[in-house]
């Protein structure tokens, strides 16, 4: 139940297929929306049923494997539930079939930074490592790839740690990044989702790790609703005053991340090539994963230096003279948003931002955002902005009213779609300024997903920047 477009199902359906099930496919998008996937899957006798869900299905079929994208009140799956036919999730498959360690990574902001950064690192130890879960790798589709004794490194969503709940089991390494307003669209209240997201830690046993962020005072919290060993990561917080010593991970000690209740000094802040305080803690909490795996400092420090950002996060894709064009489209609430401008403020004080922003709503709340942009506007540091359609981008320009943002045609731009607010934005902006995609917004119907609009973004940069 839901093919999608970032391989999760796919990796489902060719997994039962392969193992002698009889697989129908259904999905409420389309044939033309879905080709891509549709394709991986040729050859395998799997049945479509795209554009609808029939009830028929959900009462026949003897298994269905839900996408984590499928809310828990879909009627669908009521249907199902009545007619007694069992519910599963890709993940719960996978944590039942496969004993290997698992590494678990989750937080609003920075999992697949701090997931692939993980991964490099558990490399250099164990080769055959695996890396699979949110970061668009289905773990069904790397099972057979599994290697005894080498761990598997998973980015979580909190959707999978919702379905990994009903197994009542969580990776024997647990990273916490934080907690930020996100999904209000698909939760009743925050409290659900911190629910969904303490599963990753909720079934640990003794001798399992909980690497939390002490910056964060919800994740900090969450020491009392694990058995594990709490290791604590931060920047803001000298561990050599407030902690005990077998709770310190990496930390922040005069301009360098050490680690352990030596200080044992791992890498200089000034040797790291990620952009932002925020992907600092990522590197704090990547750290923290190393050394329980024994990695030594050298090793650590090589791999975090020559670490580069992924495609769709504070990614550089463009210089032209004194220019920039970087692609963030994988900022998709406005704490995201608020990172990313915070880390080009600080990193390029000299050169004024021109954002593209807005989107589709998640319920989401858009005042501090707008705060945020009326002082750096102020400041200089903000020279416009550019709005793609949405209903997230009225609630921001609501907002924006409200703190009494300067609200002229030079500030606040509309385009009609990606191609449109590039042109606009590489034609008004500072000749020594940036173009920023930081959206604040889900991507839901002017582009499949925050990818393609990071792909469109990249696309109408090499036209018009």
């Amino acid at each position: 139940m839901g093919l999608g477009l970032h391989g999760g199902g796919v990796g489902s359906a060719m997994f039962f297929a392969k193992a002698g099930a009889r697989v129908l496919v259904t999905d409420l998008r389309k044939k033309d929306v879905l080709l891509e996937s549709i394709n991986k899957l040729k050859g395998l006798g799997i049945k479509f049923a795209l554009g609808q869900h029939r009830v028929e299905d959900f009462i026949n079929a003897d298994y269905i494997i839900k996408n984590p994208a499928v809310p828990e009140n879909s009627k669908y799956i009521e249907i199902a539930r009545k007619n007694k036919v069992e519910i599963e999730s890709d993940i719960g498959i996978f944590f039942e079939l496969c004993k290997n360690k698992k590494i678990g990574i989750t937080g609003t902001k920075g999992k697949s930074t701090t997931t692939k950064l993980i991964f490099e690192l558990v490399k250099l130890k164990y080769k055959h490592a695996i890396l699979a879960g949110n970061i668009r790798t289905s773990v069904l589709a790397q099972i057979k790839k599994v290697v005894p004794k080498n761990p598997i490194v998973l980015e979580l969503s909190s959707w999978q740690l919702h379905d990994l709940g009903t197994h009542k089991k969580s990776p024997s390494i647990a990273v916490v990044l934080n907690l930020l307003d996100d999904h209000q669209n698909r939760y009743k209240t925050f409290t659900h989702y911190v629910n969904d997201k303490k599963n990753i830690i909720k079934y640990q046993k003794r001798k399992n790790f909980a690497i939390l962020n002490y910056d964060d005072p919800r994740v900090r919290e969450l020491d009392k609703d694990t058995k594990a060993q709490v290791l604590y990561f931060s920047l803001d917080h000298n561990f050599e005053n407030n902690s005990s010593p077998q709770q310190r991970g990496a930390y922040l000690k005069n301009s360098a991340l050490v680690f352990g209740p030596t200080a044992e000094k791992i890498i200089e802040a000034a040797e790291i090539s990620l952009i932002g305080k925020h992907n600092l803690s990522n590197v704090a909490a990547a750290i923290t994963v190393a050394k329980i795996l024994d990695l030594p400092p050298k090793i650590i420090r090589k791999t975090i230096k020559n670490f580069e950002s992924l495609p769709g996060r504070i990614e550089v894709v463009a210089k032209d003279k004194k220019r920039l064009a970087i692609n963030d489209t994988t900022a998709t609430a406005p704490d995201g948003a608020l990172a990313s401008l915070e880390a080009l403020v600080e990193g390029y004080p000299q050169k004024p931002i021109t954002l593209i922003l807005g989107g589709t709503d998640k319920k989401l709340n858009f005042s501090g955002l707008a705060q945020r942009l009326k002082d750096l506007e102020e400041n200089n540091n903000l020279q416009n902005i550019i709005f793609l359609p949405g209903d997230a981008t009225e609630k921001i320009k609501s907002e924006l009213k409200k703190v009494d943002f300067p609200w002229n045609e030079n500030k606040i731009i509309d385009a009609f779609a990606m191609s449109d607010a590039v042109k606009l934005g590489a034609g008004t902006m500072n000749d020594e300024g940036i173009l920023l995609l930081s959206p604040a917004a889900a991507s839901f119907g002017l582009f499949l997903h925050e990818f393609d609009r990071g792909k469109k973004f990249n696309e109408a940069v090499k036209k018009y920047f």
